[in-house]
């Protein structure tokens, strides 16, 4: 990830969404304390690599790894007296997904070497096959050993990680594991913004009606994880002495296009 272009958050105006009114069709502000709410809340459990050579075991519903208390959401990483790295991924899978809308997440990152976070989508149904043919969208992803820089962007088939070119920007943003922050896209039928503090700092536009460069026509539904090292996170090994750490998740809140 250190080879991706970085924008400074403040010069990054002058691509402003088109101008659209907002219905909010689903939140949770995490106010009951607990596990997350069932009703909007699955999780993916196992601990395989996830892909990545991630270290981490993803948990069923664990107080441990996913607690709502003090008005957040608090996703946490954390390293067990056998030695293992134990965390939590939640998703809305099959209970919720939207095609085109705001998705709008206030959120604290954690720090330390090895901690990977994300917060991202992945389509309901691979209507186009399997990844990345249908698609992925990143709304967040933050690796501990780069503490001032955040990513954004999108996987597809004309454009990935497999391919090298997959289409990403880093945007500075220091300070952000003691600040909270608004991540956001706001996604229509022709293109994805994507938001920082109400800046929009990179755009993707369609380019043609075929699937290679916009599978983005198909419900998405969200995930919000915290990994432990990997083929990214991991450059720097992991620093078990910050452990534990935290994804804070204040809010989320998805709107569609009013006329929707």
């Amino acid at each position: 990830m250190k080879y991706f272009l970085y924008l400074l958050i403040g010069a990054t105006c002058t691509l402003n969404a088109d101008a659209q009114q907002w219905k909010l069709v689903w939140s949770d502000e995490f106010t009951i304390p607990g596990l997350p709410d069932p009703k909007k809340w699955s999780y993916d459990i196992g601990g395989n690599g996830w892909g990545n050579q991630e270290k981490q075991v993803y948990t069923r519903a664990d107080s441990k790894t996913a607690s709502v208390r003090n008005g957040s959401l608090f996703i946490t990483a954390n390293k067990t007296p056998e030695g293992k790295y134990h965390s939590a991924r939640l998703v809305t899978r099959g209970l919720a997904d939207w095609r085109y809308g705001r998705i709008e997440i206030r959120a604290r990152l954690p720090k330390g070497n090895g901690t990977w976070a994300g917060i991202w989508m992945l389509p309901t149904d691979d209507a186009y096959g399997d990844w990345p043919t249908s698609g992925e969208i990143d709304i967040l992803e933050f690796a501990g050993y780069q503490p001032d820089s955040i990513f954004t962007g999108l996987h597809l088939d004309a454009y990935n990680q497999e391919l090298g070119n997959q289409k990403r920007k880093g945007h500075y943003l220091p300070m952000n594991s003691q600040d909270f922050h608004i991540y956001a896209i706001e996604w229509l039928e022709n293109h994805i913004h994507f938001k920082i503090d109400g800046n929009t700092v990179y755009s993707f536009k369609k380019q043609k009606d075929e699937m290679e460069v916009w599978p983005f026509d198909q419900p998405f539904y969200l995930i919000m994880n915290l990994a432990i090292g990997g083929r990214s996170a991991g450059e720097k090994g992991i620093d078990d002495n910050l452990l534990p750490q935290s994804l804070e998740v204040d809010y989320v809140r998805i709107s569609q296009p009013a006329a929707h």
